[in-house]
């Protein structure tokens, strides 16, 4: 028999591939396959893996719409273990004649559970615990073959088990690190309901990611487009290795970078070896996104003039694939599964035309997340400071500023972003937020400036800890760098009048504004 494994359904959460992947922190295989899978399919893979338990995602739907997603009832007879979370909470319930009703009050957020029996998943938990809700139905009543296990002030069954099965529900999110004991929850699943072993290494080689870019694109040519960042360095540093002369890098200046960007960027190419060409096209993005308010059609309209200007210099180099540095939580908030909602789309999943003219689009990066991609690069020879800089979105400050965009909103964010990472950056790295930037917003206020009414730009800053940019809280900034921060944006931008820091945690906000 193969690795012990545990498969995870895809109900379209977007925590789901975040199940997977706290499955995989504890060396035990896990693979994220479709919530209609069927039980010969599960056996299909049983030959390859040792499968040891099946766990149940959530999802953005309510199991009594139309069209709700639902799994094959079997799979809860093949005598495997099963955890349904949040949304499969509910399903296994309501497949097995419990109860499951619209909840008189929403839970979203922190809430307290109560345990009443702490046993199965929840051996070893306290009387009263700190999980992280995010429903909208809840479990009411059960057969008399389950039993409550934890309830919370409005949800009257918030975890369960079979009295004789192997089958448990959780009403609350366990893989996410704002529920204290989540981890302890998914150890008890994996290992002593399931039995299993912790037998898998998680690492892989980079010649493993190189060989395989290799034999995607073949005896093709292609073009990368490396705007700086962590994710697209690590990709144009691995294509670099898999292709040779065969790969055209390529910086697109779209006039919607930080501060000095471009040229940070070319010598971090000089640095990596790779040669790039760099294009300037800020009156093509800009005059595109003229009059556009709306964050979704923004990250498209980029999306569509990134592709398009690779197509142009495809044409010159004969380039037949475009490599992209597409991570993980780009394509889950993208809604890549079958029933996941669309948080925001990436420019670089949702946003590429359907009309692209190459023959295909290749993303070596794609299932890691991305503190992956960041040991990933270390392994490849990449330099620290370049692994671990601050991340950036790929459509740049188009969606830092709300509302329209013209130049001088570019360049006020532009100069707000630059002070705030100067202030930030006056600390250790290891003592540096995971992410912070600054935010135009589509607002004036009143302000006092010489003595007279100003009435200005309104700037927000934000600062977030994360560490795979599927959840992330906010940063406790020390009062004193803040005050710094906006003293200096106040007066060394004149059409800004007032600062806020933005204290919202990922969920319920995203880590970006748009």
């Amino acid at each position: 028999m193969g690795t012990d494994a545990i498969l995870v359904l895809d109900f379209g959460g977007q925590y789901c591939h975040l199940i997977g992947r706290r499955i995989r922190e504890k060396n035990v295989y896990s693979e994220v396959v479709p919530f209609d899978i069927s039980p010969e399919e599960i056996r299909k893979i049983g030959k390859e893996f040792n499968v040891k338990g099946i766990v149940l995602s959530g999802g953005p739907a309510s199991i009594y719409e139309k069209n709700s997603p639902k799994m094959d009832k079997q799979i809860l007879g093949m005598g495997l273990p099963v955890l349904g979370i949040c949304y499969g909470h509910q399903l296994i319930a309501d497949y097995l004649k419990g109860k499951v009703v619209r909840a008189e009050k929403k839970e979203y957020g922190y809430s307290t559970a109560l345990i009443s029996n702490p046993a199965g998943i929840l051996k070893g938990l306290g009387k009263r615990e700190t999980v992280w809700m995010s429903h909208g139905d809840t479990v009411a009543d059960l057969p008399e073959n389950m039993e409550v296990l934890a309830s919370t002030e409005n949800c009257p069954v918030a975890a369960y088990r079979h009295k004789t099965a192997k089958i448990f529900g959780v009403q609350w999110h366990p893989e996410v690190v704002h529920t204290k004991n989540g981890m302890k929850i998914l150890d008890n699943f994996i290992f002593d309901i399931c039995g299993c072993n912790p037998s898998w290494n998680a690492e892989e080689s980079a010649g493993g990611y190189i060989d395989k870019l290799r034999k995607e694109v073949g005896n093709g040519s292609a073009i990368i487009g490396m705007s700086g960042g962590v994710d697209s360095s690590a990709a144009a540093v691995i294509a670099s290795k898999a292709l040779g002369e065969k790969l055209t890098a390529v910086f697109i200046d779209t006039g919607l970078m930080r501060e000095n960007e471009p040229v940070m960027i070319k010598a971090m190419a000089q640095k990596l070896k790779i040669n790039l060409l760099q294009i300037e096209a800020s009156k093509t993005f800009l005059d595109a996104l003229k009059g556009i308010r709306d964050p979704e059609e923004k990250r498209k309209i980029i999306g569509r003039e990134f592709v398009r200007a690779f197509e142009k210099e495809a044409e010159k180099t004969g380039a037949m694939y475009l490599i992209q540095g597409t991570i993980y939580p780009d394509r889950i908030e993208s809604g890549q599964s079958k029933k996941a909602s669309v948080i925001k789309t990436h420019h670089n999943v949702g946003g590429i035309p359907t009309d692209i003219k190459f023959k295909g689009v290749v993303e070596p990066l794609r299932d890691l997340y991305k503190d992956e991609v960041r040991k990933l690069a270390i392994k490849l020879g990449m330099p620290k400071e370049m692994v671990y800089r601050q991340p950036f979105p790929g459509p740049g400050l188009a969606v830092r500023i709300m509302g329209s965009i013209d130049r001088e909103k570019v360049r006020i964010v532009r100069k707000a972003e630059a002070i705030m990472s100067e202030e930030v950056e006056k600390t250790p790295l290891e003592e540096r937020p995971w992410q912070y930037f600054a935010v135009l917003l589509d607002t004036k206020s009143t302000g006092v400036k010489g003595d007279s009414r100003a009435y200005g730009n309104v700037i927000a800053i934000r600062a977030v800890e994360s560490r795979e940019a599927m959840t992330a809280n906010f940063s406790k900034i020390p009062y004193e760098t803040l005050e710094r921060i906006s003293t200096r944006i106040t007066s060394e931008i004149p059409e800004v009048t007032r600062v806020v820091y933005d204290i919202t945690n990922k969920p319920p906000a995203t880590i970006e504004w748009e």
